[in-house]
Formats: structure tokens, sequence, C-alpha cells
């Protein structure tokens, strides 16, 4: 069965650069997910990240991503393109987590890897609330982040509330 890792990174402090945080917690209150997936919050942990990583067959990384669209766009990035999330180029989180993939390889398991991310309206704001068009744009994040899970083989059941 594959393991599926569900990977919310991002700076909670910085108005959308949460905006991958923020998505995990949404999935975490929401649905009950199959014993094959796991929620994170990778927040700014960098190499820290390297066990879950190493544990996962397939990872998906929810996350604030510089694309060319409007703010509130959502992304799926695999390859090349994972630079274009904040989390794998050099931002708050500390280190690339395109580096940190590699020395999972190195270490002898590197999980595939998928962001779906989120265009920020505003990443630099002190703040802990995302922005407005964030906010609204998150419920398209979570179903693309859903789809992921399906598509790699995991189960969710949306929670009684």
């Amino acid at each position: 069965m594959t393991q599926i890792l569900v990977l919310g990174v991002g700076n909670i402090l910085f108005t959308d650069e949460g905006i991958g945080v923020r998505c995990v917690e949404i999935l975490q209150q929401q649905y009950r997910f199959s014993d094959n997936v796991t929620l994170m919050d990778g927040g700014t942990l960098g190499t820290k990240l390297m066990g879950p990583l190493m544990d996962a067959d397939f990872v998906v990384v929810c996350d604030a991503v510089l694309g060319d669209g409007p703010p509130g766009s959502v992304y799926r990035l695999e390859g090349d393109d994972l630079r274009k999330s904040l989390a794998f180029r050099d931002s708050m989180h500390q280190t690339d987590l395109v580096d940190t993939l590699t020395m999972c390889g190195l270490a002898g398991k590197r999980p595939h890897a998928v962001v779906i991310g989120m265009e920020p309206a505003d990443y630099q704001t002190m703040a802990v609330e995302l922005s407005s068009v964030a906010q609204a744009a998150m419920p398209a994040m979570v179903q693309a982040v859903l789809q992921e899970v399906t598509a790699a083989g995991g189960t969710f059941s949306p929670q009684a509330v």
C-alpha cells in the first residue's frame, strides 16, 4: 500500500506564507483518512522533515506558489516546476525542499513529490490570518489535495460536524 504524506509547509506568521499549513489544518478538521495517509504540519522544518519524507512513497506538499496567475490561483507542480513553490526556493522555510529531497535520495529513499499550491496575495505582512483572497480560494486547494490523495491510493471521508 502506498504511503502518502500530505505535508503543509510555510510560516503562519506571514499571512499567505502559511497557506500550506492552513490547508493541512482544514484537512485534519474536516476529513478522516485511510491508514496509509499521514497529514503533517511541516512549518519551516527543512532538513528535519527527512524522516517523514523517507517514510513516504508519495508526498503532496501544500504551499504558497509564485506562478504567473492572479492571487488565489491553485497550481499542481512536479518535476522542474517544483521551485515555483516557496518551499523549494530560498525563503522563510530555511532550506530548499528540493535539497531535502535530494538528501533523502542520497540516504536511500526519495519519495515522488507533487506540490499543490496557491498564488499568495500577501506573504510579507506579519499576520496569522490568511488574506481574504486565499481564504476564498482555499476550498479549491483542499479539493486538489483530496484528488491527489485519491489518485495515489488513499481514501477519505468527511468528518461529522
